[in-house]
This record gives structure tokens, sequence and C-alpha cells, in this order.
């Protein structure tokens, strides 16, 4: 039987080391459960109370989906949250149910309610029978088909999950009124930028893979639908994102597995990128002071609605080299007994060149999100990616 984390917003101090823990409680917040959206630079945020409210997230029990429902359960005092995920097998189920367990472990002792469905937002008869049946009052949509590469060979999944479906939430929106739809974007829409850190001011208009531009064409698509029918929308542009029960199509994963088979990795570009590494906690704190401010609603000169929209960077502004990356994980696999002390981490790396539809650069601005929400996140990846390993080892048995 898995057991409860007890970690609060504003309270989370730890590294977790239980084998059934998911959340790490890596760092230090001091935020309020229920922070005051304060009025900066012109950009109003209308205050949300999440409590006593009905929450839809999508993509839960996937990686940020699940952290999320775990974190709302834990640090709200009433109201549902409902879970929907059509579980497919684009990685092993397995994970995903793991993760599902550990929500329904923590919703056993939450006041409030958890509703896990079975079902793709690319149905729409099931997503406007849910909106219909919850009447929901804020919407947080994780669910897509993730991956760049993925991209290149399986194109239909990416425009039924990312655009079909991000048009049924958004239609089902129209039609039920919400408080906040908040959504998740990608850092991948920056595609090849030159100009660096990436903000969201810049142009995006050259995507370099279908993902990124499918979720160039979400923005595009909440824009169009909060200025025709006044929907409060907030897309957040997330910067590869890790942790432990994460994605095992990310490269950290991925290169753990192998090495834990005496596989060798391959680093691409000759080593020589940089990524802009955010811990799951971090991002799980964004989403959650995102979702209490909502861009204010307000008509223009003309009498018609200026589109109560926004888009945000979340991203630790520090791109780490690859290849101190890969070091760092190497050095904490061997921490926590993934990996022998004498393992051969030269042996088994092999440098390969630039993957079609990668990039070689991410570094995000969250100034803004600093500025409207008052967070930056603060994770640093020798902490993360020890939670990480740790979780590893436990999970696995290795």
């Amino acid at each position: 039987m898995l057991r409860e984390k007890n970690t609060a917003l504003g309270n989370r101090n730890k590294i977790a080391t239980k084998p059934d823990s998911m959340l790490s409680s890596v760092g230090k917040y001091t935020s309020q459960a229920f922070l005051i959206i304060r009025e900066r630079n012109n950009n109003m945020k209308k205050s949300v109370n999440l409590n006593n409210k009905t929450i839809l997230v999508t993509g839960s029990p996937g990686f940020i989906g699940a952290n999320l429902v775990t974190r709302l359960l834990q640090t709200l005092a009433s109201g549902t949250v409902v879970s929907l995920d059509n579980m497919n097998d684009y990685y092993e189920v397995s994970l995903k149910e793991w993760r599902l367990e550990q929500i329904n472990t923590v919703a056993v002792k939450s006041p409030v309610k958890h509703v896990f469905i079975k079902g793709s937002i690319g149905d729409k008869t099931l997503v406007d029978q849910l909106f219909q049946q919850y009447h929901f009052d804020i919407v947080v949509n994780l669910a897509a088909q993730a991956g760049v590469r993925y991209s290149i060979d399986h194109p239909d999944v990416y425009i039924e999950s990312n655009i079909i479906g991000f048009y049924n939430l958004l239609e089902a929106c129209r039609h039920n009124p919400v408080e906040h739809l908040v959504y998740a974007s990608s850092s991948s829409v920056y595609g090849g930028n030159k100009k660096v850190p990436f903000s969201t001011d810049d142009k995006v208009d050259n995507p370099v893979s279908l993902y990124a531009a499918t979720k160039k064409s979400d923005e595009l698509l909440a824009h169009a639908y909060s200025k025709l029918y006044n929907i409060p929308s907030t897309g957040l542009r997330f910067f590869t994102v890790y942790g432990p029960a994460g994605r095992p199509d990310m490269f950290y994963y991925n290169a753990t597995k192998r090495l834990a088979a005496g596989q060798k990795i391959q680093i691409f570009n000759y080593g020589d990128m940089k990524r802009d590494f955010t811990y799951i906690d971090d991002i799980v704190e964004g989403i959650i002071r995102v979702m209490q401010g909502a861009p204010e609603k307000a008509n223009g000169s003309d009498g018609l609605p200026i589109p109560p929209y926004a888009v945000y960077n979340i991203g630790g502004g520090q791109p780490e080299n690859l290849l101190d990356y890969i070091s760092i994980l190497q050095e904490e696999l061997v921490h926590a007994g993934v990996l022998p002390a004498d393992y051969d981490f030269e042996g088994h790396r092999e440098l390969v060149g630039m993957q079609a539809g990668d990039v070689p650069l991410t570094y995000a601005d969250s100034e803004a999100l600093e500025r409207d929400y008052g967070f930056t996140p603060k994770i640093g990846i020798r902490e993360g990616l020890r939670a990480f390993a740790e979780w590893y080892k436990n999970y696995y048995g290795t």
C-alpha cells in the first residue's frame, strides 16, 4: 500500500526517500495556500480561490498531471478534482497506474473528492458530457501527445490530441463558462531561436517539429476563443521537466535505464547542447499559482472583449550543459546505488550528431512569471537528480 506524503503548499522542505513517494519535495516555498494576486504593470489578474471548486485536470495520471492532482488533494480544504486520461501506451502503462494508485491513496484522506475518468479529450461527446455533468470552474489541460522525435513518425496522434482535443476543450469552455483555463504549451515553440533567453514576446512562427507546431497552434486557438467568447486562458511554456516517476522517454530517464542495463547512451550534437531543466515541484508550484490568478475580463473601446489571455514561461533560467547534466546524473545514480562505484561511464557514452526536430539550446526568461505571480523556479539539478535517482532505486529495485 502506498503511503501519503504529508507535504503542504508552502512547506516542502525534505527530499522524498520513501519507496512509495512520487512527489519529492525538493526546495522551499513560502507562498500561502491561496495567494493574493497583485496588479502590476497593468497586467490585470482576478484572484481565483481554488477551494470549493470543481477542477478538471486532463492528462492525469500523466507525469505533471499526477503531481498536480496529488498536490491539490493534499492542500485544498474542499471541492472536487476530476482526472481525465486515456492511459495510452506511449510509454509503459504500469507507471501511469502506479501514479494513479498514489493519487487514490492520497484521496482517501483528503477532504477533496477525486474522480478518475478514463477517456480522451479527442472524444468530443465525452468532453461535452463531463462539462455538463460537473460544471467545471477551472480547467487545467495537460493532456497532449508529447515528444519531439515521436511526432516525426506518428503525426496523426498529435493532431488528434493536441489540436482536436484542445479544440474540444475550448468549445466546452465556450458553452460552459469557466473561471480559468490553464493549458500546457512548450518551450519547443521557440524552435531554433538565436535570441536568449527565450521570451514570450519573441516571434515563434518557425517551428522545427510537428509537436512544436501543435503547441503554438494551441496558443493561437486559445487567443481566438478568449477574444471571441471572453474565456480567461493562460498558456504555460514548460522547459524540460524532470523528476521522480517522470516520462521514460525523457533523456535522463531513458539514459538511466540504459546505463542500468549495461547499454550505451547516445549524446546528441556531440554533447554541445544546453537545456533549461525544470524540476517537477517547480512546475507544479508555478501551475498552482497561475491557476489562482486569471486574466481579468475587460472590454475595449469598441465594446468587445479584450482577450483575457496570457502566456508564461516556466523554466529555471539557468541552462545546463548536457555533458555536465549527464555527469551529475551518473554521480547521483552511483550515490543511490543504481550503478556501482566503479561503473565505466566513458565506455558507455556515444557522441552522435543532431537529431531532426531537436534544438541545441533552451533558455527561459521567467521574469513575467516572477512579476505577476511572485515565483521563479529554484530547484537545482543536483537536488532534482538525486531525488530521481533515489526514486528510481526504490521503484525498480536495481
